[in-house]
């Protein structure tokens, strides 16, 4: 069995005609007849009913077909993995603040010694926002949070067509509870002693995250503010609390002692337009996953 059998046999599946598929993969028609039968010898079934000139699978032959569907996609991956990357031009990334500031500065000095004729163009924004704007074509890809109510392998993201998007996971990130100096540990909204929400901007999904754990806070306010470093001083001065990835509070090194407490994961992911990749998009993946090992654990399923 080799690739040139597989793709015949798909071809033969396709068009139910070994004539149509030999003009299909241009090959005479006794060639496919012939490679067909070998096929069939290897495996030591029948792949297709034979009515005339009309060709069927089997049961056997529609069991098959999913093997050799995935083996030929395993091939065609196997030749983008290693052909020489064609990789210059502009690339433009949106990221979140947290990412751009607690993740991204190794990988765009790694990326920047790698690929130098590649110019990254960063622009930083809210999940709900910069996912609007890879669809809008602004953007060529963006690293976001995935939205807490749903799954990027899901249909809709309030009226966002998640189906438009191509994923990778890249990194996963410890949600934390932030809790002014002193403050009593917590198991659950209702032990808050502030009622002060310290957040970014709407669209956020860490910021909806915290609303939706605060939930059994009445009244909760919102403070609403453009960095993490006001964030967490609102949250030192006691007039606040704060949801955060941990990469974040550990990068801060504020130099009093907060409070703090994992409530949650998030993960991170890459997104671009369904189908459309370019090598320097391929490139910058490839150093997004390598930065993610020297961090830890490689992510199964990124």
């Amino acid at each position: 069995m080799d690739l040139s059998s597989i793709d015949i046999f798909k071809a033969v599946a396709s068009h139910c005609s070994v004539t149509k598929a030999a003009a299909a993969v241009g090959r005479a028609p006794s060639n496919v007849t012939t490679r067909i039968q070998q096929l069939e010898e290897d495996l030591g079934v029948a792949l297709f009913s034979r009515d005339g000139k009309k060709m069927s699978l089997t049961r056997e032959g529609l069991i098959f077909l999913s093997y050799a569907t995935r083996l030929a996609d395993l091939a065609e991956d196997a030749k983008q993995a290693v052909r020489p990357l064609a990789v210059s031009g502009t690339l433009r990334v949106g990221t979140m603040e947290s990412t751009a500031a607690s993740r991204l500065p190794d990988v765009i000095r790694r990326f920047g010694s790698l690929w130098p004729d590649v110019s990254l163009q960063l622009t930083m924004g809210a999940t709900r926002e910069l996912m609007q704007s890879v669809l809008a074509e602004e953007l060529d890809c963006a690293l976001v949070a995935r939205p807490p109510e749903a799954s990027l392998d899901q249909t809709r993201y309030g009226d966002l067509d998640l189906g438009r998007f191509d994923a990778r996971r890249i990194y996963v990130e410890d949600l934390i509870l932030v809790l002014p100096p002193k403050h009593p540990d917590v198991k659950a909204a209702a032990d808050l002693r502030v009622g002060t929400l310290a957040v970014m901007e709407p669209g956020c999904t860490y910021r909806r995250m915290a609303e939706e754990w605060a939930q059994g806070v009445t009244p909760l306010r919102t403070l609403e503010l453009a960095s993490y470093h006001a964030i967490l001083a609102s949250i030192v001065a006691g007039n606040a609390f704060g949801v955060m990835p941990r990469s974040v509070v550990d990068l801060l090194r504020w130099p009093v002692d907060i409070v703090t407490r994992k409530i949650g994961a998030v993960e991170t992911f890459l997104i671009h337009r369904k189908g459309e990749r370019s090598d320097s998009f391929e490139a910058l993946c490839d150093v997004l996953i390598a930065s993610r090992g020297r961090d830890g654990p490689a992510i199964p399923g990124g």
